[in-house]
């Protein structure tokens, strides 16, 4: 039998005011169907809102520490869950059973990081001209806040906005995205558990360009965190920026690896499956492409189309494999729609740019991770994201234009260059244009302590994570003192 589960306001599963649900389904499998869920509207959301104004009082009054042990007990839940809760991201988002224990693990780490930021939350003392004075800052709770959820990281992305919001004091409306809505379920299954009083989270499931829209535009939202498309998130921003809220947005990216002829050509081509292929490319940190010095470019494509080649593609549960499918139809046409399109405007498809539907996977949403050469400025690929197992390749004469190249972006979110040459690493770092880059590491190499987000049109407002985590969630006050 398939459940069907209500929206989450006030410490209760509710039905819409619509009175429609849809489904979501196992992309591996799509006659699977996990779970029916609330097509909701802006009632709905007007409903969230108001619990989370209810519990705001309360909540912004409990000791910051207190409101840190709720992350402190999530962890546990989280660890003791973690084997039911990777087999649900494996079932509703395809990716393989390790990739979603991988998931589990980063987001138990992220929440040590924040747990202990409840006692971090610091304001400062400034001496005053005036010896009488005493002056200092403080850090409040901003209110009603909205998070905006992907699909790629539903456990780890979802729960890493809210637990900053809620320790800092504010109270949550939760937009999920629609296709990893039974992860959703779990993660407030798991909030509830570990101590989070009524109308602090509230969940509100339906289509993004009506509950989105409804948080966007609503004046009582404060703050909305969103991650996802960037024609998504900039429209987004404009609406809850023009009527003086406040806008984080991690956005889309075009990340460029380059690789330099000192570099170590078998390890880098390990981790450009690592960044570029597994998960499906499904990682907004993901390399998409490809940079490479003319005298190594044709031993770098002919290992990385082998290694594409040998990746095992299959049911994320099954042992042995590197990809599951895709999260859905409309991700699987869009990887045949710019694949396809590549060909036509002349570059060389080296492998993969199918669907595959032998050894029994005509029912899900398959791809074959694709290498594609001959790439230049001219190609839609160079500048469009695509989000799925495909890499694209640039050949260059020289260094200073292999950084021409990655840096012919809109997008701007991470960066690599794979060299022994500490003076073009430096000045590498120096001069890329991305918030997130590494040397000799994949470019979705990443640590919950540091600060995350991009420039350009891959990011909007302050960074997520690490020691910043909570500007973006609170406001400064103020106070002089006289006796």
């Amino acid at each position: 039998m398939v459940n069907t589960f209500g929206n989450y306001i006030n410490g209760s599963w509710v039905e819409s005011s619509t009175g429609n649900t849809y489904k979501s389904i196992n992309p591996a499998d799509t006659e699977e169907v996990l779970g029916y869920f609330q097509s909701s509207d802006k009632e709905d959301v007007e409903s969230a809102i108001t619990a989370g104004e209810n519990a705001f009082s309360d909540w912004s009054l409990v000791p910051v520490p207190k409101r840190g042990d709720v992350l402190f007990n999530l962890i546990r839940l989280l660890e003791d869950d973690r084997e039911e809760i990777a087999e649900l991201i494996t079932r509703e988002v395809g990716k393989t059973h390790h990739d979603a224990q991988g998931e589990v693990r980063k987001t138990i780490e992220a929440m040590k990081q924040f747990s202990g930021e409840a006692t971090r939350l610091t304001g400062e003392t400034v001496p005053s001209y005036d010896s009488d004075i005493f002056a200092y800052t403080v850090r409040e709770p901003l209110g009603v806040v909205g998070v905006i959820a992907p699909y790629n990281f539903p456990l780890g992305i979802g729960i890493w906005k809210i637990a900053p919001a809620i320790v800092a004091g504010n109270t949550v409306v939760f937009k999920p995205a629609s296709n990893t809505s039974l992860i959703s379920v779990k993660i407030i299954e798991l909030f509830e558990q570990a101590g989070v009083p009524a109308g602090v989270i509230n969940m509100v499931t339906g289509s993004g360009s009506v509950i989105g829209k409804a948080i966007g535009k609503h004046p009582k939202i404060k703050a909305v965190s969103f991650t996802g498309s960037t024609e998504v998130g900039m429209a987004l921003g404009k609406s809850v920026t023009n009527r003086g809220g406040r806008m984080q947005a991690e956005m889309g990216g075009k990340n460029p690896s380059i690789i330099l002829e000192d570099a170590d050509i078998d390890e880098t081509i390990e981790n450009l499956v690592i960044s570029g292929f597994l998960d499906n490319g499904q990682r907004c940190t993901g390399t998409s492409r490809l940079i490479v010095t003319k005298p190594i470019a044709d031993e770098v494509i002919e290992k990385l189309v082998k290694r594409a080649e040998s990746l095992v593609i299959g049911n994320g549960f099954d042992d042995g494999v590197d990809n599951g499918p895709v999260i859905d139809e409309a991700q699987m046409n869009r990887y045949l729609h710019y694949v396809g399109l590549s060909a036509e405007e002349g570059a060389t498809i080296e492998c993969g740019g199918k669907r595959l539907t032998d050894q029994g996977r005509d029912k899900g949403y398959y791809v074959a991770p694709t290498v594609i050469s001959n790439v230049t400025s001219k190609n839609t690929i160079f500048h469009e994201e695509i989000f799925a197992p495909v890499i694209a390749i640039t050949v260059v004469d020289t260094y200073e234009e292999a950084m021409e190249v990655a840096n012919d972006s809109d997008f701007g979110l991470s960066s690599t260059i794979y060299t022994k040459d500490l003076k073009k690493a430096m000045h590498f770092v120096r001069n890329i244009q991305s918030g997130v880059t590494h040397v000799n590491i994949p470019s979705n190499y990443f640590e919950n302590q540091y600060p995350f987000g991009g420039k350009k049109a891959s990011s909007l407002g302050p960074r997520e994570q690490g020691s910043t985590a909570l500007d973006f969630w609170t406001d400064y006050k103020t106070v002089y003192m006289k006796a």
